[in-house]
């Protein structure tokens, strides 16, 4: 198998894996995951989309994060629990999805050796996760991952159960 295989497997699999604990959640949404407040699944979805966009989009391709217009609401240091200052869910999951598929195509486009390719903006001192091509990819799929602790939290406070794969 080679790593581009292993690549376009990791992305699949954290997609499917975390969009089936967030789609579960849409009646739930804002609910906070700890009594202190944290990020609730819209967030986290749209953090997803947005985060996806800036790292395949910018820092791999150089070229503008789609959904720039986020940044505020996604990535910055506010999680609000009003539900007037975000998109409706479906439209954060359908951008979440596209970001997604956008980003298996730009895979598929590539070969082995091309994710080896030095990223067009990749952040100053942070070459060890954006350097690369290869970096930027698997970094998509971890961070997807990554998030799903704070989904079981907010499914927790939901009172839905708990998933184990």
């Amino acid at each position: 198998m080679q790593s581009i295989d292993l690549i376009r497997d990791n992305l699949a699999k954290s997609s499917s894996r975390v969009l089936l604990r967030i789609e579960e959640m849409a009646d739930s949404c804002l609910v906070s995951p700890t009594p202190g407040g944290g990020p609730h699944t819209l967030w986290i979805l749209g953090h997803l989309a947005y985060i996806e966009g800036l790292v395949v989009r910018w820092f791999m391709l150089g070229q503008l994060n789609p959904l720039a217009e986020w940044n505020e609401l996604f990535d910055g240091a506010e999680v609000s629990d009003d539900a007037s200052r975000y998109p409706p869910f479906d439209r954060v999951l359908t951008r979440c999805r596209e970001m997604r598929q956008e980003t298996l195509a730009v895979l598929d486009s590539l070969t082995e050796t091309d994710l080896d390719r030095t990223c067009a903006e990749a952040p100053e001192g942070h070459e060890d996760l954006f350097g690369t091509y290869r970096h930027c990819l698997q970094f998509v799929a971890d961070h997807w991952y990554m998030h799903r602790g704070q989904l079981a939290d907010a499914r927790r406070a939901a009172g839905l159960e708990r998933m184990w794969f």
